[in-house]
């Protein structure tokens, strides 16, 4: 998906989208590529240019914790984009086995997310894959294609620019935390199946996809323009839930005495659930 080298690749990206302003570099003449140049960075790292390029190439396999702490400085990584360039690094394997052609969910865990019926509730595996949803996020969902993953949602179905109030943000974040949830596992020939898919159908995909950002999200507000209840924000909860695939469990809500909640009521007539009856 990114080349040879894993970390390389992430060095490269981190460069590209890193300014000269950012790290307090004076910005004399013009550049012909965006972000930070190879020798600026090992200046700023405290390495030595060759070093560096060997890093991004793949040559050098093995940098100190110290080397790989002074590039997350320069390129203003936060703790967990900090932690997955450390990951990088090790060579250290995937938590998680192969997504697989099929995730099973716990019987638990399939019986709360269908008896969950004050909620918006549904359970994501590593790629994203929506593996079950409950009635009412099958009425948020109604009549939208591409549903089964949410990031085929948002990046191939023209509708979803439409559908979420905030799409590049949607955008942004869901991606992030799809290479977040990943951590190392990016080898998954699933995994790369899905990223290939994305590449060639949305160029909004391959421009954020090629930033490597990470952002694992557990907590989030998400607003909708529904085609039938109108607009509605809900805030969501995330959950691991014990699997060795790392699925997530998906839960949200509308906040009480707004225009959301009386948005969720109606989509709870829709899904016929308790929900319309507070």
């Amino acid at each position: 998906m990114d080349g040879k080298s894993p970390l390389g690749a992430f060095l490269r990206a981190r460069r590209q989208v890193t300014t000269v302003d950012q790290v307090g570099l004076p910005n004399i003449g013009s550049r012909r590529t965006p972000g930070l140049r190879r020798d600026e960075v090992a200046l700023l790292a405290g390495v030595s240019a060759d070093y560096y390029i060997r890093l991004e190439q793949g040559r050098e396999r093995n940098p100190s914790d110290q080397v790989l702490d002074a590039l997350a400085r320069v390129f203003r990584l936060d703790a967990e984009a900090t932690q997955h360039l450390h990951d990088l690094a090790r060579h250290r394997a995937s938590r998680h086995g192969p997504v697989g052609p099929y995730d099973w969910l716990r019987p638990y865990v399939l019986q709360f997310i269908e008896g969950c019926d004050h909620a918006v509730a549904f359970a994501l595996n590593r790629r994203l894959d929506i593996l079950v949803k409950n009635p009412l996020a099958s009425a948020l969902y109604h009549g939208l294609d591409d549903c089964d993953n949410l990031l085929r949602l948002i990046f191939l179905n023209p509708v979803a620019r439409e559908f979420y109030l905030d799409w590049r943000q949607q955008a942004e974040d869901v991606t992030g935390h799809f290479r977040a949830a990943l951590g190392t596992g990016g080898d998954d020939p699933f995994v790369q199946d899905l990223v290939e898919e994305l590449s060639h159908g949305s160029e909004d995909f391959q421009q954020i996809w090629a930033r490597h950002e990470v952002r694992t999200r557990t907590h989030w507000s998400i607003s909708y323009r529904h085609g039938v209840v109108g607009e509605i924000t809900l805030h969501y909860e995330m959950f691991r839930v014990g699997s060795p695939t790392a699925q997530q469990l998906v839960v949200g809500q509308a906040e009480p005495y707004t225009s959301s909640e009386r948005a969720f009521r109606r989509l709870g007539r829709l899904a016929g659930s308790p929900a319309d009856r507070h």
